[in-house]
């Protein structure tokens, strides 16, 4: 520190680099951190999951897509979503990427106990944000939006709702969507199964 420059640099200026991220972040429930006990209910979705499904929606024409699903646990009590699709052709081959999104899924706790309610964040490189509120029933989750979020330029989404299931050891679900001036639709649905975890 001078008269030149009364504020000193921070201690972090010359510091030597970081290691990687030193934390296990997995869908694989045999390594890594335990399970947080809040996330006991949504055991069943955490893992790696790959599958086929069908969209559309009244402004669209109906497409076939492959979807990866991850969800992943790093001890908290929290789970990482993270989605990849793409269009597929008759031939089930890759035309070109599709929608692609990230999140987390949230148990709502109570005095330390989850209450089977579900708060979800989830943000698309679209440029939409949507929160929704679910309940946990199972191996079912239900949950629709409480609050849409858009960019500027980003498509209008006006409203959704999304139901998963873990059905004979496949996760299915199916979305409607509320957009562009149309009513709430059905848009998308798939069976995913489980490839890892």
């Amino acid at each position: 520190m001078t008269d030149e420059n009364p504020i000193a640099p921070p201690p972090w200026l010359n510091a030597p680099p970081v290691e990687p991220y030193p934390f296990v972040e997995t869908y694989d429930l045999r390594e890594g951190p335990d399970l947080h006990p809040a996330l006991q209910p949504l055991l069943p979705y955490i893992g790696l999951w790959r599958g086929r499904g069908r969209g559309g929606f009244p402004t669209i024409e109906d497409f076939d897509y492959g979807q990866e699903i991850k969800i992943t646990h790093d001890g908290r009590p929290f789970l990482y979503y993270e989605s990849r699709a793409w269009v597929i052709n008759e031939e089930n081959l890759p035309v070109k990427p599709a929608g692609r999104e990230s999140g987390w899924w949230r148990p709502v706790i109570v005095d330390g106990r989850a209450t089977g309610e579900l708060e979800v964040l989830i943000t698309t490189p679209t440029g939409i944000m949507e929160m929704h509120i679910g309940k946990i029933d199972g191996t079912r989750v239900e949950m629709a939006t409480d609050l849409v979020l858009r960019a500027p330029t980003a498509k209008e989404v006006t409203a959704g709702h999304r139901l998963y299931g873990i059905v004979e050891g496949a996760l299915l679900y199916a979305q409607d969507m509320a957009a562009v001036d149309q009513p709430m639709s059905p848009h998308l649905s798939a069976r995913l199964i489980r490839v890892g975890g």
